[in-house]
This record gives structure tokens, C-alpha cells and sequence, in this order.
């Protein structure tokens, strides 16, 4: 990976993680206090700020792998930590798009008509399998770098070897 697009691509994240902070702080909060304050609101209000700060914390886990990239430090342990809390994130946002279609599902039971569409709701659902895909494909890719990781280390110690030999 060229070093100007490790510089570009931790601009844009850079970015992305100062308007989370807006969002998160502001423009939730904000659409909430301006709803009718029920329960409803109020679940989607934490589900809102629970999932922007799911985002916020795989931006800052990508910009750490970045981090060990430039310095091509990629394939050591200490990205394993990294790639193991975005799939940990990735999943708690699988679960917290199929909480937005649970409150909707109860919102339809709760208030007088229908309220959201039941086509929306499993929708959402399927959003939700989407994610939790994504965290499945990263997972695979975790499984890649461990196998990198372990090639790389059997090819320095093949090296070392050969040095001594000759």
C-alpha cells in the first residue's frame, strides 16, 4: 500500500470519525429531544449512539492497522487485537440493526395503526444478516493474516538457518 494512499485513507477516517462525534453528540440526541420522548423514540435514540460508537470504534481500530502498516508491522500479533475487536464491533452492529427491526416489530403491536411496514422490518432483518455477514468475511480475513503471519515468521526462521549454513 503506497504511503499516500495510508494518508488519504486516514484523512477520510479522520473525517468520518469527527462527524460520528457530531452525530452521535448532536444530531441524535437533537432528533430525539424533538420526537415525542416514548419509547420508542428513546430505544432508537441508544440504539442510534450505541451503533454510531460501534463505527467510531472500528475507524479508530483501522487507523491503529494503518498505523502498522507504514511501519510494515502488519503481519505481527498485535494486528490480531485489532481485526479481533472490528469483527467484535461489526457483530454488535449485526445485533443492533436487528434491535432497530425488534422495535419497530413492537412499535407495530404497541401504537394505533401500523407504524412501520412490515416489509421495512424484515428489511432491517436482512440489513442485519448483511452485517453480521461482513463480520464473518472478516473474520475469514483474520484467519488469513494469522496464516500470512505464521508464513512469514517459518520463512525467517528458514532464513536465519540458511545463514548459519553458509
Amino acid at each position: 500500500m503506497s504511503a499516500v494512499s495510508v494518508h488519504v485513507l486516514r484523512g477520510i477516517i479522520v473525517i468520518a470519525l469527527l462527524g460520528s462525534l457530531v452525530v452521535q453528540w448532536g444530531l441524535i440526541p437533537l432528533a430525539w429531544w424533538q420526537s415525542r420522548p416514548d419509547a420508542v423514540s428513546t430505544a432508537l435514540a441508544v440504539i442510534g449512539i450505541l451503533g454510531v460508537l460501534a463505527l467510531q470504534v472500528i475507524g479508530v481500530c483501522i487507523l491503529r492497522l494503518l498505523g502498522l502498516v507504514r511501519r510494515g508491522r502488519v503481519f505481527s500479533p498485535r494486528a490480531f487485537r485489532y481485526v479481533d475487536v472490528i469483527t467484535a464491533s461489526l457483530g454488535a452492529g449485526a445485533v443492533l440493526v436487528l434491535a432497530i427491526a425488534v422495535v419497530g416489530a413492537i412499535a407495530n403491536r404497541t401504537t394505533p395503526g401500523d407504524e412501520v411496514a412490515p416489509g421495512l422490518v424484515g428489511l432491517i432483518c436482512g440489513f442485519s444478516l448483511v452485517i453480521a455477514g461482513v463480520a464473518l468475511v472478516v473474520h475469514v480475513q483474520r484467519q488469513l493474516l494469522a496464516q500470512a503471519t505464521r508464513t512469514l515468521a517459518r520463512a525467517e526462521h528458514l532464513q536465519s538457518e540458511l545463514d548459519e549454513v553458509i
